[in-house]
């Protein structure tokens, strides 16, 4: 039988770095207590660092095309402009956490540079509500309202490479988690212009 689905709330966009990529990446992220971040978010974490935008862009450049593929499909409109307006990294450990938040810009970005394995075991072991992702987990929350078969949230336990955009004002959150160990990743802002 013929079927029609519509596609309604904000873009959730995943996809993942190559290792190149990603090596590189890791040669910017740097504790630089010059570069200090925290009084600019949300998060409960102590080692946040601004990172060269220029370094970054050039990383992400090619995996943005996909995204405004993907951007004019689900809304109908396309990228005509596409500009980083912040880019962070995020040195996360056991008791850290990022608060329910939205960001101010167009859009935002998470890319998970490293999770180490002992996160991934403590996550798989986790043994708690269906309404959380687990120790580690990125939260995404569509909405408030709780309604019958409407799916208002997405809970994601990441992997080293993943990488997410998304609308800046869509809430997040990030659980914490106990193991001893340090997990990177980054984020940045970006505005644009659509027609």
């Amino acid at each position: 039988m013929a079927h029609i689905f519509y596609y309604s709330g904000p873009l959730l966009y995943h996809t993942e770095l190559n290792k190149d990529d990603l090596n590189s990446l890791k040669k910017i992220c740097l504790k630089d207590k010059t570069k200090d971040f925290r009084k600019d978010l949300a998060g409960h974490l102590d080692h946040e660092y601004t990172i060269n935008i220029e370094k970054f862009n050039k990383i992400i450049e090619k995996y943005l095309s996909e995204y405004k593929q993907a951007f004019e499909h689900w809304y109908g409109k396309k990228i005509t402009k596409f500009e980083t307006i912040s880019s962070w990294v995020n040195f996360m450990k056991a008791g850290d956490f990022n608060p329910p938040h939205t960001h101010k810009s167009k859009l935002t970005c998470v890319l998970y540079v490293d999770v180490p394995l002992k996160l991934k075991e403590e996550n798989k072991n986790y043994i708690g509500s269906g309404h959380s992702g687990g120790p580690g987990s990125i939260n995404f929350t569509f909405s408030a309202s709780n309604i019958l078969l409407n799916n208002n949230a997405k809970n994601i336990f990441p992997k080293t490479g993943d990488f997410f955009i998304f609308p800046a004002s869509l809430m997040h959150s990030v659980s914490p988690f106990k193991s001893k160990i340090e997990r990177i990743s980054v984020s940045a802002n970006f505005e644009i212009e659509t027609t």
